[in-house]
């Protein structure tokens, strides 16, 4: 929240026609950056209300400001974001100018202690779109990698699935405190437009498409005021994390819980932390916190604990799947991050997948996708024009004018790339409404004509809204344009290297009791990374690994493919 007194005024009108009514005064912009800093000021925004029609009065105060700011922290909102609707641009901008000294100074301290270390490399930056950008973009548009982390696990996961052959997956980034899930249809990753953060904040930005619960393996379940049982928000987090962990937290998590049903190897923890969790401290403050309170074992409370937490994480699966009209028996779920393949076969059930996907190596998904992300650099341009009376050479000339500057963005990287795609879409909508629909435009030999227009947002609005609207005419709102710069592609199949076992069998490491469906099973603990292609186990078991353990439910099977991924499905 930007305080009262650091929100300043200037004299200055542009009219949403674009015409420029009055000019900024040059004194009072530097009037305005002088009491600015005599605040204590670390970075500026610059925003003028109709700047999206006409940039001009916002170009010329952004030459006065910056001659008068001390540093590079000056956050124009027409060049962040020079779109209609004033409050998603300001909010935008606003966080952007936010973020700039904590982003610009630590990307700067990094890139002197890599050259200091004689590191050749060059850096490059996830953004929350899927794609990486150079360290001078992110430094002057920071607020693009704004959720940027899971956005690089769903670009891993939607790769290694479409190798795998798994074209529609829902990816389940479970960690210590969250549970963000995403959905990748005909090996598409779902994009927005904008994301809403606390405080009534929004950031308009391209990114990939995510739900965020409260469900992760540190959500500390509870009894609430009606007496029922719940987990989350509230989060141990890593530290002092679990009660296992034995670091002074008290209250159970969903951590303890599937140890207590003997879903975790006590004798292997995740990492070099810990060398054994703690199951007896564990099952105390279950029975403490849950089982006393609702008169159960300490098993059946820890089993309601994982079933709560499924139920959440379903309901964010339905959300995102069958809420949107897709149906769930076409995808599979790709869960990753330290917890999330102990859900896995849960979430099948429950939902009704078609499998799940678990990666070689769940626990670092999200570091691989940095790897694998290509160059991408996004634009956007407010047209707000009736169709019938679009300018279609003068959409081209812009078109052409964008694409030519976003691809001298791509190259000033020096990242290496094999060639440049780009991407074009009109946000249209018909007069009267104020959602629009991504329009995806063909350029084809016959060039730009509004019957190409007219023919390919019948084609995206039939396909969202299932029918068209007669006789209404369609505005044509905002021009957005992607140049994606392609990065050699990952070979999926260097994962699955690696020492082999002859057999499942030679890879057994112990025995183990597991709790599901109200009782004990004798269950297996598995080395999974040694497993060889086309074998198969049945659950109940855990597969084990350095970064994360996978835990089959009694009744499924787990079987290895030739990428060294494990595929989770009901046995026979």
């Amino acid at each position: 929240m930007i305080e009262r007194q650091s929100r300043l005024e200037v004299t200055e009108r542009t009219l949403a026609s674009g015409e420029v009514k009055t000019p900024v005064d040059p004194d009072e912009i530097r009037a305005a950056a002088a009491h600015l800093l005599e605040q204590g000021c670390e970075a500026v925004c610059l925003f003028f209300i109709n700047g999206y029609a006409n940039g001009e009065n916002e170009a010329r105060a952004a030459k006065i400001l910056r001659d008068a700011w001390p540093n590079e922290h000056v956050s124009v909102a027409t060049e962040i974001l020079p779109e209609i609707r004033e409050f998603e641009r300001c909010s935008t901008a606003s966080l952007n100018a936010y973020l700039q000294p904590v982003v610009a100074n630590y990307l700067a301290r990094l890139e002197e202690r890599l050259e200091g270390e004689g590191a050749p490399a060059e850096i490059l930056i996830v953004q929350s779109n899927g794609g990486v950008m150079s360290v001078d973009t992110a430094k002057a548009l920071p607020v693009r990698t704004a959720l940027s982390g899971p956005a690089a696990g769903v670009v891993a996961a939607r790769q290694i699935a479409s190798a795998a052959g798994f074209e529609n997956v829902i990816t389940g980034d479970m960690g210590g405190t969250s549970f963000d899930v995403s959905l990748v249809a005909d090996g598409q990753n779902t994009l927005t437009s904008q994301a809403s953060i606390d405080f009534g904040m929004v950031v308009r930005t391209p990114m990939i498409e995510m739900t965020t619960i409260g469900a992760g393996g540190g959500s500390i379940a509870h009894i609430d005021e009606t007496g029922l049982l719940d987990i989350g928000p509230q989060s141990a987090g890593s530290d002092p994390g679990p009660v296992c962990y034995g670091l002074g937290n008290d209250r159970p998590t969903v951590t303890d819980a599937n140890l207590v049903l003997g879903r975790i190897d006590a004798r292997n923890p995740i990492g070099d932390k810990l060398t054994r969790l703690d199951s007896d401290a564990a099952a105390a403050a279950i029975d403490t916190h849950i089982a006393g309170p609702l008169g159960i074992s300490v098993e059946e409370a820890a089993e309601a604990i994982i079933r709560v937490a499924n139920a959440k994480m379903a309901g964010a699966i339905r959300l995102i799947s069958i809420e949107r009209g897709h149906d769930p028996k076409r995808f599979a779920a790709m869960p990753f991050g330290g917890g999330g393949a102990l859900h896995a076969g849960a979430l099948v059930r429950e939902i009704g997948l078609a499998a799940a996907i678990v990666p070689r190596f769940p626990g670092v998904n999200s570091a691989l996708g940095c790897v694998m992300s290509d160059l991408r650099h996004d634009e956007v341009r407010t047209l707000n024009r009736m169709l019938d009376t679009l300018d279609c050479e003068a959409l081209a000339a812009m078109v052409d004018e964008i694409t030519a500057s976003s691809e001298e963005v791509i190259r000033r990287s020096n990242a290496s790339i094999d060639g440049l795609e780009t991407v074009i879409e009109l946000d249209m909508l018909y007069l009267g409404q104020t959602h629009a629909v991504a329009v995806p435009l063909p350029m084809s030999d016959k060039g730009l004509t509004i019957e190409v227009i007219r023919a390919a947002f019948d084609a995206s609005y039939r396909r969202t809204y299932g029918r068209l609207l007669e006789n209404i005419p369609v505005r044509v709102l905002n021009l957005r344009l992607s140049v994606i710069g392609k990065r050699p592609e990952v070979d999926i199949a260097r994962l699955a290297r690696g020492e082999r076992a002859a057999s499942a069998d030679d890879c057994h490491l112990a025995d183990q009791q597991i709790f599901a469906g109200g009782q004990w099973h004798d269950g297996t603990i598995i080395d999974r990374l040694r497993l060889p292609a086309g074998a198969e186990v049945n659950g109940p078991c855990l597969l084990v690994q350095p970064d994360a353990t996978i835990y089959v439910d009694p009744g499924l099977a787990a079987r290895v493919d030739d990428l060294g991924n494990i595929i989770i499905e009901e046995q026979g």
